[in-house]
């Protein structure tokens, strides 16, 4: 059996370097917000796994079923004898192309939780023995340097996280993705599809409300991590579908004229009554949409596979 490779590129610091810049960047502009990636603590991420099974989320389901169905047609397509997955987590979907890729020799799970990351890579290894499993401790929006891996190679990006970013972070990271890739390798990438506006807004808020309180944790983790005296039962959670954008946006509405603390930043910030804090961008797609900005950044997709009710698609490109 092959040892897991576990290397760090993140330095031990860079994660509350980086709340705090986040944190004081965003709640000085206007209008204020907060990135997505910190909704993720322990709690933020059993939330989310919570969410990913109620019945107005879908894309957890819709994505899956597409690599239970299409894994094969996706690994003789691109012939991979390496998989490098971005945000890896608990590698759970990647089971499907790990088993499709007769070929692979190397899986390189890349994510910025260290305990996910081994968590997996040690489950992996202890499964398929003869697999070279690497744990790369990073931020997959900063620049990356990858574990010498033979080719050709296949980068996932799965879970329709690019959503998460807005246009010109999307520009900048496929350019960076572009950066990595070789002649032969491939991307996979997951993107939620634009459908009827009143079944995205259910996705992002449930009638159980475990998206609203999944919402507010991030005010949680600002509290527990900053000493903040945010109180989550003083905002309500909101999500709306921007049609001329065309993505959701979970904000947090302040119920009242309030003014939060931060006292690790020496931070006082005033909320006006009905004030938004925005959360999370979740952009939809197109077809012609994903082919362009794949396009844009020196990339050609060449294959496209959606679920049963074309509610989710994954699409393999190659260097143009």
């Amino acid at each position: 059996m092959s040892p897991l490779h576990v290397t760090r590129t993140l330095p031990e610091d860079a994660t509350d370097a980086a709340l705090r810049a986040d944190v004081l960047h965003g709640l000085n502009v206007s209008p204020k917000s907060l990135p997505p990636k910190w909704f993720y603590d322990a709690l933020g991420s059993e939330l989310f796994e919570q969410i990913t099974e109620l019945p107005e989320y879908y894309p957890t389901r819709a994505e899956r079923e597409i690599l239970a169905a299409r894994s094969g047609e996706i690994a003789a397509a691109s012939g991979a004898r390496t998989l490098i997955e971005l945000g890896s987590g608990s590698s759970e979907k990647t089971r499907f192309l790990i088993d499709a890729l007769t070929s692979l020799r190397s899986y390189v799970a890349v994510d910025v939780s260290e305990s996910a990351l081994t968590q997996a890579g040690q489950a992996l290894v202890e499964e398929r023995p003869r697999l070279d499993v690497h744990a790369l401790i990073a931020d997959f929006t900063a620049p990356l340097t990858l574990p010498d891996t033979p080719g050709p190679r296949l980068l996932a990006f799965l879970g329709g996280t690019i959503g998460n970013l807005l246009p010109a972070e999307r520009e900048k990271f496929l350019a960076s993705v572009r950066a990595l890739l070789a002649p032969g390798d491939g991307l996979l990438l997951g993107t939620d599809l634009v459908k009827d506006e009143r079944a995205l807004v259910r996705a992002y808020d449930d009638a159980a409300g475990v998206t609203a309180t999944f919402n507010k944790n991030v005010l949680a983790v600002v509290n527990r991590e900053l000493g903040a005296d945010f109180d989550p039962g003083a905002f309500d959670h909101v999500a709306l579908w921007d049609a001329e954008q065309e993505w959701i946006e979970m904000r947090l509405r302040s119920r009242t004229a309030q003014t939060v603390k931060v006292p690790a930043l020496d931070l006082a910030v005033h909320f006006a009554a009905g004030e938004e804090l925005r959360t999370e961008v979740s952009a939809k797609f197109h077809r012609e949409g994903v082919t362009a900005e794949l396009a844009a950044s020196g990339l050609e997709l060449t294959h496209w596979w959606t679920d049963a009710e074309s509610r989710f698609a994954l699409s393999l490109s190659v260097l143009r």
